[in-house]
């Protein structure tokens, strides 16, 4: 049989509406080389196969389809089973147009699961059972019985309690008293437009804002009934109110002007229109959610074991010798062969040395160095903590350099770091290691510090086994029993504790604090934050500090908490149990909690542990997964069209490319996969139908798509998404966050600023979607279409107001430079407080309706942008005279409206210094997160020192101007006017 052709990534993008030559191998022998349609699912691709069989020999000994499943070569270069037949060819991308029919064996039900489960996080199911690591296994098995539980539990949930799950409420929140600031709720009645599900007209209700939803469907069932003459009239506690086109309801003891929706209509003018649904139509949703993947059938029970006899072990308080190991070499070292190679080592309880570290001889540089020795450490092994830590270091010194500084008293520097790598002393059963093990290690560069060892890295191996460098140490059998750590049980044992004076205990949950404090008062116990100084926690983070602060608030602390789960040293633990079930128990939590973990399984150090916890998530959301499935084929569809968008853009131009763009579009499997789905950046918004017409690509470096999709429900015009891919949106998103943490704070104050924080979001490596907030434009935009001369436009104060007059004729004009000064002043506050840098007119926007807000957070923290040596950044905050201009309504003294927008600011900074540690916590967390401009202590001080410094304040009569930040961008100059004069006010 001739070989296949080689079909690579980019074949598949390109060749989606054509045949290919497919050779089927049968299990009789035969192979057939057919002309299938790219855009054929495997189902009718193997009822072609069967129908040119019959004509083959041994076709009679082959069985029924059904007995067979197709098997390919996978792009990684894996076989891979096929077992989901609804998928395309072109969609599952054989590294050749080779595909085997194999008899199927096993569970089907289960093995669709599992290839689905494999497709969806981007890692074969196979790859964790190759690892055979007892801790693996368990943990599986633990989590896939954890998540079946609570979806089983799930399944009884009446129809009023699944809707909690299903859609949770989007709620505004509310201001802690009466509040002096601008969130004022109007008494005024409002109209809103109900039609119901099941069909009829429509009608218009005139009811207070503080009204609950259940008046609101009591008025229409009223209604309904008046109209139509209905002779009996339904309950409303049998209906709940549908936000129309969105997977977003109102419903709860919770007033109308309190959910979002409504708020979001009543600023902008707009009257709100919501569906009545029956509960039957919600039972309904339920029971298709709980059929749509019949769960695999439970295995017989095995009979319980024989019982075993009590095996000996040994406590650890009870062994006084010093801990040791022994270094015995190393492997696939790659260094200078004038060189000297040294392993330091180190015992380490997060981020706190437990003793002086220790250090190897040195050896001459080889492949295979051999060591040999024992490292000694200044530690009894009863009074190892449970969470010590082994941390090695692989480095290389230089043989005369160590000559020349042989008479100083100084420790000998380290010259050339090569690896690294940490181990635990005790494995996830609390029992102290022994014996010989191989420790694959990771790529090391030099610490600003000068710090070789790495505590608070990860405790996982260098899965790269064929090329990393490896230590090979043994750990020594200290007892003739196993040698276990003291179970909390065991701590509050009298004889057990006096007997061991205990250097400090860690508490990681609050019901063991609860009963250890219960038990013995007077013990030193330390928690995780008074064991780290919780006031800046940049050593380590506990589960405590999960239980106690992050209770009620794991949705807008989601993104951190899963940087925390880096630090956890074992796969089981509470963190992670505790994001599942509330993952499993609020369906936008498992949204989120799926991308974020999803976007980072591209890192080999976290992979693993990531994969394991999107399984466990996956068996038991099944019903979720479809969905899930759905925006990763869109996301998919999006890179292949941006790939293809780069390489024509070199080739064409603009127009000629934009139109190749929309042709490609127009392709059926581009048309169904980008349709009908829920946007990956908010799970309640529908994107009903891709308008290819609208779609274009940005000028940037990337070409970043603009892609508009329509939602006739809606009446709300259509949704825009960029899908950016090359560029790490975490840093965008870490800054979104906060500046919706700090609009939430501010509400809670009775402070509404109109902050806009659109949705970002990363899906992969180097890869998101960015939300398109439509109607607005960038202040580089409207001043060049408002001026006559392109050199002049940022000059041009009146450009600004004047836009503002044209989308908000008469009377709406003065609420539009409201908005445009609440906003203003958030923003201002915003970008001194995160440090906000590069900010100009082409990336500060202004909506419509007048809210301002601002784009691209690529440098923050205070990473200032320089220009031969000059910090380009000459001002703590941008305000610029055209903004002044239209905060004082385009006259030149009205000093009163000024004084309102300098009161704004004040109190939201204050509002903000006032929960100063929350964001130094909560940027101390996203240290784990790899970024560039948050990658140490010293990036977090810049909050520290905007947290204690006064405010800054700018009186517009005496403030000098001055040019900053000029250049060239798209073949425009673009000039910034900045205040200069700025003084402390107090």
């Amino acid at each position: 049989m001739p070989p296949g052709i080689y079909c690579p990534t980019e074949f598949w993008a390109k060749g989606e509406n054509q045949n290919i030559q497919v050779d089927f191998l049968l299990p009789t022998g035969i192979y057939l080389n057919l002309s299938v349609s790219c855009n054929a699912s495997l189902g009718t691709i193997k009822q072609v196969v069967w129908k040119h069989a019959q004509y083959e020999p041994l076709y009679h000994m082959l069985s029924d389809p059904e007995a067979y499943v197709f098997t390919c070569i996978n792009q990684t270069a894996e076989q891979q089973e096929l077992e989901d037949e609804q998928r395309r060819l072109c969609d599952i991308q054989p590294f050749l147009p080779v595909l085997r029919l194999v008899a199927r064996e096993g569970d089907r039900v289960k093995k669709v699961i599992n290839s689905q489960i494999s497709l969806l996080i981007g890692k074969g199911l196979h790859e964790f059972d190759s690892v055979q690591d007892p801790e693996v296994n368990d943990f599986r098995t633990k989590m896939c019985q954890f998540c079946e539980e609570r979806a089983a539990k799930r399944q009884q949930l009446s129809w009023a309690a699944w809707m909690e799950y299903n859609f949770p409420l989007q709620l505004e929140p509310m201001a802690k008293g009466l509040g002096t600031g601008s969130l004022h709720i109007s008494t005024k009645n409002i109209f809103v437009n109900i039609k119901f599900q099941s069909g009829g007209e429509s009608f218009t209700f005139q009811i207070s804002p503080k009204e609950f939803p259940i008046t609101l469907m009591s008025y229409a069932i009223k209604k309904q009934a008046t109209v139509f003459r209905h002779e009996t009239v339904e309950k409303p506690e049998d209906y709940t109110l549908q936000v129309n086109g969105k997977c977003e309801y109102l419903y709860g003891n919770y007033p109308l002007y309190q959910f979002q929706y409504i708020r979001s209509c009543l600023h902008r003018g707009l009257t709100p229109h919501l569906t009545m649904v029956h509960s039957s139509a919600i039972i309904a949703m339920r029971d298709e959610q709980t059929n749509c993947i019949a769960s695999p059938p439970k295995t017989t029970p095995k009979p319980p074991p024989l019982p075993k006899k009590k095996p000996n072990y040994s406590s650890l308080w009870s062994l006084e010798q010093s801990f040791y190991i022994e270094l015995v070499q190393g492997s696939k070292v790659n260094a200078d062969e004038r060189m000297k190679l040294v392993v330091q080592a180190g015992l380490f309880h997060g981020n706190e040395m437990l003793c002086k570290t220790v250090s190897s001889s040195e050896v001459n540089v080889c492949s295979e160095p051999v060591w040999k020795q024992r490292l000694d450490f200044d530690i009894n092994i009863c009074d190892l903590p449970r969470m010590a830590r082994l941390c090695f270091a692989l480095y290389a010194v230089i043989e005369k350099a160590k000559k020349a500084r042989s008479t100083k008293k100084k420790s000998k520097k380290a010259d050339c770091p090569i690896a690294w790598v940490n181990v635990m002393l005790f494995d996830y059963k609390d029992q102290l290691k022994t014996g010989e093990c191989c420790l694959h290690m990771w790529s090391s560069f030099p610490d600003e510090k000068g710090e070789l060892l790495n505590p608070m890295g990860t405790v996982q191996c260098n899965p790269n086994t064929e090329s990393a460098a490896a230590l090979v140490i043994c750990f020594p059998s200290v007892a003739s029993h196993p040698v276990y750590y003291p179970s909390f049980e065991q701590v509050g044992d009298t004889d057990a504790f006096l007997g061991r004076a205990r250097p400090f205990i860690l508490i990681t949950t609050r019901d063991e604090m609860i009963s250890l404090l219960q038990t013995w008062p007077e013990l030193p116990v330390l928690n995780a934050l008074e064991l780290l100084d919780f006031s800046f926690p940049d050593r380590y983070v506990g589960s405590f500090f999960l239980q106690v602060h992050l209770d009620h608030d794991v949705f807008q602390y989601l993104l951190q908490l899963v940087q925390v789960l880096k630090y956890e040293s074992y796969l089981d633990c509470e963190l992670t149990k505790f994001l599942l079930d509330r993952a499993l128990s609020n369906r936008k939590i498992g949204h989120f909690l799926f991308w974020h973990l999803r976007s980072e399984m591209h890192v080999p150090a976290v992979a693993l542990r990531f994969g394991l916890i999107l399984e466990a998530y996956c068996r038991g959301s099944t019903h979720h997964m479809k969905v899930l499935m759905k925006q990763g084929e869109a996301l998919n569809k999006m890179k292949a069209l941006n790939d293809f968008v780069k390489a024509s853009s070199q080739k064409a131009t603009k127009p000629q490319t934009k139109e190749m763009m929309h042709v490609c579009m127009k392709q059926e499997t581009y048309l169904e996969a980008l349709s009908h789905l829920q946007s990956p950046l908010n799970p309640n918004i529908i994107l009903a139908e891709v308008c290819v017409d609208q779609c274009t690509f940005m000028d940037s470096k990337m070409k970043p798509l603009w892609i508009v999709f329509n939602n006739e429900e809606t009446g709300g015009g259509g949704v825009g998404i960029i899908f950016k891919n090359g560029d790490d949106l975490r840093q965008d998103m870490l800054t979104l966050q906060m500046i919706q943490l700090m609009d939430i704070l501010w509400k809670q104050e009775g402070l509404d600023l109109r902050m806009t924080p659109y949705g970002c979001l990363s899906t992969g490596d180097k890869t998101g979607l960015i939300e398109v907030v439509m109607h607005s434009d960038t202040i580089a935009n409207i001043q060049l279409n408002k001026s006559n001369m392109v050199a002049t436009a940022a000059f041009n104060k009146d450009a600004l107001l004047n836009w503002l007059k044209s989308k908000n004729p008469g009377d709406a004009l003065e609420q539009a430079i409201e908005e445009f000064t609440l906003s203003c002043a958030g923003y201002c506050v915003a970008t001194y407080v995160l440090g906000i840098g590069d900010r100009h007119s082409d990336n500060i926007m202004i909506r419509e309706t007048g809210q301002l807000f601002h784009i691209d957070f690529g440098h923050f923290l205070g990473n200032f942008k320089t220009k031969f040596g000059i910090n380009r950044e000459r001002v703590p905050f941008i305000l610029t005279y055209d903004f002044v201009h239209v905060i004082q309504q385009g006259k030149t003294n009205n000093n009163e409206k000024f004084e309102r927008f300098r009161g704004y600011c004040e109190k939201a900074y204050m509002i903000l210094r006032r929960h100063g540690l929350l964001f130094l916590h909560l940027f101390a967390l996203m240290k784990a997160a790899g970024l560039p401009e948050l990658s140490c202590s010293k990036d977090i001080q810049y909050l520290k020192v905007r947290e204690t410094e006064p405010r800054y304040s700018y009186k517009p009569n005496t403030c000098s101007c001055s040019l900053v930040g000029g250049g060239v961008q798209r073949g425009r100059g673009y000039y910034q006017k900045q205040v200069s004069n700025i003084w402390r006010s107090w």
